[in-house]
C-alpha cells in the first residue's frame, strides 16, 4: 500500500468516526439552526463594565453641560442596566431618574415607519404606492424635473423624496394641524434633489407618512401608534402631548447660553408630531429596543409581536446610502472606516470590523437623543438628555465601544447546516482522487465544465502529498446555510477546503477551491 492510499484510508477512517447519522434532507425550516453565542459568560463579562459606563456618561454629561441625562443598557432583551443623574427639572432640582420622560424628537420617525410596515403587512398599503394616492393634495406637485416619477411611500421612509435637509425649520413646525399641513402642500414644494436619486434627510417626509397613517387607519396617527404599537409593548407612559405627562416626570429642556442653561419652550403635539414629538422614559423605551433585539436572529419561534420580525429586519436593511467615512476615527483613536445608509426610520453603519449598528438619533430645541443596537451582538444602548441637540450618538458609540472591547464580545456564531455538514463529509471522502466523483451525484451540472477532472486530481494529490500524515478532519465552519470552508489538519500543514452549493434541492455543489497552508511555526 502506498503512503498516499493509506493517508487516504487514514481520512475515511476519521470521516467515518466524526461523522453523525443524518436524516434526508427536507424542509429547510426543520432543520434551520439559528447562529447563537459561543460564550456562556459573556453577561457577566459585560457586568464588570458597567461602573466604567457610568462615569463615561457622567464625565460626557458634565464636559457637555447636560442638566439630566439618563441612559439604558439592553442585552439580549431585557433592561440590564441604567442610571440618570442631574435634573429634568433645574428651578424645582427635580432629578432626573430611569422613569423620567424626555421628548425623544426623531427617533419618533421609527414608530412611525413601523406602523406604514404593519399597514403594509395587513395589505392596506403598499411601499411603492404614489404618495398621492392616500394625500391627493400631492397630485399636482411640480417635480423638480418633468421626468421625474411620482413620490412613493418608499421614498418617504428612506428619505429620497426629494425634499431638502429641513432640521431647524422643521424643528419649529412640530405643533402645525393638519390643515396647514395640507395648505403648505397645496401652496407647493420646493425641491433640493430629483426624487428617488438622493438621500436628504426631510422631516416633512416622515410628517406626510404620518399624514398617510391617518389616512389608512382611519383614526390619527398618534392614536394608531398608541393602540397598535406603545400598548403591547408596555409603554404605558409613553406620551405624544406634554400636558399628559405629571410635571415630577416631564423633563424640561434646555440650551446652554452665555455660561448658563435657559430654559427652552416646549411645544404642543401636532402633524409634525409624526417626525418628532414622542415622549418616552428609558425604562419603556428600553422595551422597543427589546423588540427590535427580538428580530434577531431569524428563527422559527413563534412570532407574536406587535409586527412581524420580518418586518423588524426590513426596516434594519440599508435603502438608501447616506455617507462614507474613510478615516472616521472610533473613540480609541482607531481609524476604522465606516459607511452609512438609511434604513425605513431608521440609521445603519457598517464599520471596518464588519459590526452592523442600527438605530436613530433625535434633537430638537431643548433635548437630544440617541439609541443604537448591534443586531448580531445582541447589546444595545438608550441615551436621552435635555440639552438643545445634545450628541448622545457619540457617547453611545464610545460606551459600545468600551464593552465590546474590554468584555471581549463577539457576535453569534452560525452553526453548520444539516446538508453543509453531510456534503463536507462527502467531499472530503474523494479526496485526494476523485475516485468515481462524476457518479456521486455530489456536484451541480456545471462543476465538471467548471473544473476539469484530471486537473482536480493532480492538484489534490500534490497538496495531499506535501502535506503528511493526516491528524485530524474539522467540522466544516459555514458562511450561511449553503456555503462553508472545512481543515484537514496534518503533520506538515493545513489543507483548507472551501465549498458552495446550488439553490437547488436539494443543493449540490457548484464550486470548490483546496489549499495547503503553512502550519505557524512549521518551515
Amino acid at each position: 500500500m502506498t503512503a498516499l492510499s493509506k493517508n487516504r484510508n487514514q481520512l475515511l477512517l476519521l470521516l467515518l468516526i466524526c461523522s453523525s447519522s443524518f436524516t434526508a434532507y427536507g424542509q429547510q425550516s426543520a432543520t434551520y439552526k439559528p447562529p447563537v453565542f459561543a460564550d456562556n459568560n459573556r453577561l457577566q463579562k459585560i457586568q464588570t463594565t458597567y461602573k466604567l459606563v457610568d462615569s463615561l456618561f457622567k464625565a460626557y454629561a458634565d464636559k457637555n453641560h447636560y442638566p439630566g441625562m439618563a441612559f439604558g443598557l439592553v442585552i439580549d432583551g431585557s433592561l440590564v442596566y441604567s442610571d440618570a443623574f442631574g435634573y429634568t427639572d433645574i428651578a424645582k432640582k427635580t432629578p432626573a431618574t430611569t422613569t423620567s420622560l424626555f421628548r425623544i424628537a426623531s427617533i419618533t420617525k421609527s414608530f412611525v415607519a413601523m406602523a406604514i410596515l404593519k399597514l403594509r403587512d395587513e395589505g392596506k398599503l403598499q411601499l411603492d404606492d404614489p404618495a398621492y394616492k392616500y394625500i391627493p393634495e400631492m397630485k399636482g406637485v411640480q417635480y423638480l424635473t418633468t421626468d421625474a416619477s411620482p413620490i412613493t411611500i418608499r421614498n418617504l421612509l428612506t428619505h429620497a423624496a426629494g425634499f431638502p435637509e429641513d432640521n431647524p425649520w422643521g424643528d419649529r413646525q412640530l405643533q402645525n394641524i393638519d390643515d396647514e399641513l395640507m395648505a403648505q402642500i397645496k401652496k407647493g414644494i420646493s425641491f433640493s434633489n430629483v426624487n428617488g436619486v438622493a438621500y436628504e434627510y426631510s422631516n416633512l417626509g416622515f410628517t406626510l407618512l404620518g399624514h398617510i397613517v391617518t389616512k389608512v387607519s382611519g383614526k390619527p396617527f398618534d392614536e394608531y401608534i398608541t393602540e397598535n404599537i406603545l400598548r403591547p409593548l408596555g409603554m404605558s407612559h409613553t406620551k405624544w402631548e406634554y400636558t399628559q405627562v405629571p410635571e415630577t416626570m416631564l423633563a424640561h429642556g434646555y440650551r446652554w447660553l452665555n455660561e448658563q442653561w435657559v430654559e427652552q419652550p416646549i411645544l404642543h403635539h401636532g402633524s409634525y408630531g409624526a417626525m418628532g414629538g414622542l415622549i418616552t422614559s428609558i425604562e419603556d423605551f428600553s422595551k422597543y429596543v427589546a423588540l427590535h433585539q427580538s428580530a434577531w436572529p431569524p428563527a422559527n419561534d413563534k412570532d407574536n409581536g406587535p409586527i412581524k420580525r420580518s418586518s423588524l429586519r426590513e426596516m434594519h436593511q440599508p435603502w438608501n446610502v447616506s455617507g462614507l467615512y474613510p478615516h472616521n476615527k472610533f473613540p480609541t483613536g482607531q481609524e476604522c472606516a465606516t459607511v452609512s445608509a438609511y434604513c425605513y426610520g431608521l440609521n445603519w453603519m457598517k464599520d471596518c470590523n464588519n459590526k452592523v449598528y442600527v438605530g436613530h438619533s433625535g434633537g430638537l430645541p431643548g433635548f437630544g437623543s440617541q439609541w443604537r443596537f448591534l443586531p448580531e451582538y445582541g447589546i444595545g444602548i438608550i441615551s436621552f438628555a435635555n440639552l438643545t441637540y445634545a450628541n448622545a450618538g457619540a457617547i453611545n458609540l464610545q460606551v459600545l465601544d468600551t464593552i465590546i472591547t474590554l468584555a471581549h464580545l463577539q457576535p453569534r456564531q452560525l452553526p453548520p447546516s444539516y446538508i453543509l455538514q453531510q456534503k463536507s463529509k462527502m467531499l472530503a471522502s474523494l479526496l485526494p482522487n476523485w475516485d468515481n466523483a462524476e457518479a456521486s451525484q455530489l456536484f451541480a451540472g456545471n462543476f465538471f465544465m467548471d473544473y476539469q477532472l484530471d486537473a482536480l486530481r493532480k492538484e489534490t494529490i500534490a497538496i495531499f502529498a506535501d502535506a503528511g500524515k493526516i491528524l485530524k478532519v474539522n467540522d466544516v465552519v459555514p458562511q450561511n446555510q449553503l456555503r462553508g470552508s472545512f481543515k484537514i489538519e496534518t503533520e506538515k500543514k493545513n489543507i483548507e477546503v472551501f465549498f458552495t452549493l446550488t439553490p437547488e434541492n436539494p443543493p449540490l455543489i457548484q464550486e470548490y477551491h483546496i489549499l495547503g497552508v503553512q502550519k505557524i511555526g512549521k518551515q
